[in-house]
């Protein structure tokens, strides 16, 4: 190859690094939740995968780690233990672990079963998808983790796999 052929794959190179970092950083851009989401988290008429009412009231005045998954996502379902151990150690602080499963009742239902976890699970199906986006999702991925404090304010959101560091600081943060 001559000279003129390693400047234009050079230039190329450079070109595709540049777009594909501008590219990750608009994949994975997340915003805070605004009062009316929240508003409209809270009213929802959620139900467990038994399907049973939930009453979001006994959820106010909580710091609510709210983690949106499926599973059939890996990344979900490999942070659902650290979600856990985290529920029981943050649990006397007022800290309340949200799980909102965007799939059927019986697949949830299902995998719940051989992966059951200590804090509350919901149904979220479409229309949880279309929430998590109002909630500052922009993408509407999973796994999506958002931290409401006591007052009903969003203090951090995550899309992606939460690292258990990532996850004890923004509750700190919010208590």
């Amino acid at each position: 190859m001559n000279r003129r052929q390693w400047i234009y794959i050079v230039g190329i190179s450079l070109v595709a690094l540049v777009l594909g970092v501008l590219t990750s950083q608009w994949i994975y851009r997340t915003s805070l939740a605004d009062d009316p989401a929240i508003k409209a988290f809270f009213d929802n008429p959620w139900k467990t995968p038994d399907g049973k009412s939930v009453d979001t009231n006994s959820w106010r005045g909580k710091v609510l780690v709210v983690n949106f998954w499926a599973s059939w996502c890996p990344p979900c379902v490999e942070e659902m233990p650290t979600l856990d151990q985290l529920q029981a150690e943050f649990l006397p602080q007022n800290v309340l672990f949200v799980g909102i499963g965007i799939d059927s009742p019986s697949n949830i239902r299902q995998f719940l079963e051989m992966t059951p976890v200590s804090y509350p699970i919901v149904i979220g199906g479409l229309e949880g998808s279309a929430l998590s986006k109002q909630m500052g999702n922009a993408q509407g991925a999973l796994p999506y983790t958002i931290i409401i404090d006591a007052k009903g304010k969003a203090t951090s959101s995550k899309l992606g796999k939460i690292s258990e560091e990532e996850l004890r600081k923004a509750i700190k943060s919010a208590l």
